[in-house]
């Protein structure tokens, strides 16, 4: 059975202006999803602002995805999820690239295949919304101006949100420093 062709007007104006690039796209309950190559995403993401059809003015957020253990088979393991809306057209697209760790993710050691150019020169507001996925999963962003922990203490010893972490953690609730409110 042949795969329906994909009717979101943003799609034919990405793909002509981005020939080379080879894109994945899929559709589901009405949310169309883009993927793209990391290496395309900082160029895609710009080009999808830009263009005065597409105008997607609006970053809505950006998250990370850890695919491990995940049933259907993924590009890579974790994923990179931006939400953008454009206010003038009333629409929305999913852009997502895929990563793939080349060192055991159980630690914290930056690897190099988990990074991909920041958004914040696109989109100003991408800046806590990268840091926070950067926090969580590990994944870096090339070019962040400021690309430090969010929502752990800076000498947390592994990124939360990773599947291979454990549930209970590796015992930093028991380990942690209290702070009271008068030392804040």
């Amino acid at each position: 059975m042949a795969q329906p062709m994909l009717d979101h007007p943003t799609l034919p104006r990405v793909k002509a202006a981005f020939s080379d690039v080879r894109f994945l796209a899929t559709e589901f309950r009405g949310q169309t999803t883009l993927v793209v190559p990391k290496d395309q995403l900082h160029q895609v993401l710009r080009f999808l602002r830009d263009d005065p059809e597409c105008d997607y003015n609006f970053l809505s957020d950006v998250t990370g995805v850890d695919y491990l253990g995940y049933p259907a088979k993924q590009p890579g393991r974790f994923a990179v999820v931006y939400l953008l809306v454009s206010h003038a057209r009333g629409r929305r697209l999913t852009v997502k690239t895929y990563l793939d760790p080349t060192i055991d993710t159980s630690g914290i050691d930056p690897d190099p295949a988990l990074e991909v150019d920041s958004a914040t020169d696109i989109w100003p507001g991408a800046e806590w919304r990268e840091r926070e996925v950067y926090d969580m999963f590990g994944i870096r962003f090339r070019n962040h101006p400021d690309l430090r922990r969010i929502l752990t203490w800076k000498d947390y010893p592994a990124h939360p949100l990773r599947k291979d972490y454990p549930l209970r953690g590796r015992g930093e609730r028991e380990t942690y420093r209290i702070v009271e409110r008068d030392q804040a």
